[in-house]
């Protein structure tokens, strides 16, 4: 079969020919890929900023397609694969032994995947293939951010930060479809523009002087805010989260403070919660809310499986508004 194979640090991923999976265990399934989609994760192994990479690696998390081996009930079945593994036995965290399809365990950049039948669900019938395999990794941690981390609740006001990006986007579409009075911000006006058209009640461009009284003024602060990028802006979000608020930060694109200031964190009773991927309960919980409310992924770019090389560059410069997928195959 054809895959994308990753063979040493900071090579570029190259379409190979590769043995098939097999389905050495009566828990595992054969899935024929239809789609995939990929996620920052994919393009920090390709410059190896990431533990314990192995080559040569099949990346992807994000998968959906259609089972042409397993259990009689499972064979023709349309599916999309949760890419958490081994998640452990507390809620609240993720167990040493945890791990996320797509390296060490080959990945959805291929035609086949082997993969255990407790990780897979029906693919939700609203939704295209390409639409399908672009949920599961971010919309799993989207989800856990804004209701298992975040507590959202409908009329609260939520600000997003970094909209563009697939899982700010998910969290955006779940809190509007919630009743949340959601806010985001950016460096694009034009991806600020895009998702007021979504349903945001309003944005700032982080660029601009002055953007958080802005953002203040408009929304009268935030009882959550979702943050993907961390660095020293924490202390302008402590600035903008109500008393009593809640910060869920899902990633550190930026780094980590300098200087946080504890005051307004005590001060103002602010709950500083960390969050990364999620459970099985999570992803079902998910997949139920999206079918409920018949949410679609946005997609920004789809590539053909020989042109993945350039789809993983193009997440390496930024500035796409949504998911970047690749056809596989053609249904």
């Amino acid at each position: 079969m054809r895959a994308i194979v990753l063979t040493t640090k900071n090579s570029v991923p190259a379409l190979q020919q590769v043995d098939m999976p097999i389905r050495a265990e009566e828990n595992t399934a054969i899935i024929r890929l239809s789609a995939a989609a990929l996620n920052r994760r994919d393009y920090y192994i390709t410059q190896g900023q990431y533990s314990k990479i192995q080559y040569p690696a099949i990346l992807g998390s994000d998968g959906c397609g259609v089972v042409t081996e397993g259990p009689k009930e499972w064979i023709d079945r349309k599916v999309i694969i949760n890419p958490s593994f081994n998640w452990g036995d507390n809620p609240r965290a993720q167990g040493a032994n945890y791990s996320i399809l797509g390296m060490p365990v080959n990945g959805t950049l291929a035609e086949y995947l082997a993969v255990p039948i407790v990780r897979l669900h029906r693919k939700p019938e609203h939704l295209s293939a390409i639409q399908a395999a672009a949920l599961p990794l971010a919309g799993l941690t989207a989800y856990r951010t804004l209701f298992t981390q975040g507590n959202a609740e409908v009329g609260q006001t939520i600000l997003i930060t970094g909209i563009g990006g697939g899982v700010a986007l998910f969290a955006m579409q779940f809190a509007i479809a919630l009743g949340a009075n959601v806010y985001c911000s950016s460096s694009r006006h034009e991806n600020i523009n895009k998702a007021l058209l979504m349903g945001a009640a309003g944005g700032a461009n982080y660029r601009n002087e002055n953007w958080n009284t802005q953002i203040l003024d408009k929304s009268g602060g935030f009882d959550i805010i979702i943050d993907g990028a961390g660095g020293d802006q924490i202390n302008t979000l402590l600035s903008l989260c109500k008393p009593g608020g809640t910060i869920v930060s899902y990633g550190a694109t930026l780094g980590s403070a300098m200087n946080v200031n504890m005051h307004k964190i005590f001060w103002k009773q602010i709950r500083l919660q960390g969050t990364s991927m999620g459970t099985d309960a999570d992803f079902a919980a998910m997949v139920n809310f999206v079918n409920n409310h018949s949410i679609i992924p946005e997609i920004s770019h789809t590539f053909s499986l020989e042109n993945a090389a350039d789809a993983i560059d193009l997440l390496g410069r930024g500035g796409q508004f949504g998911k970047i997928t690749i056809n596989i195959y053609e249904e």
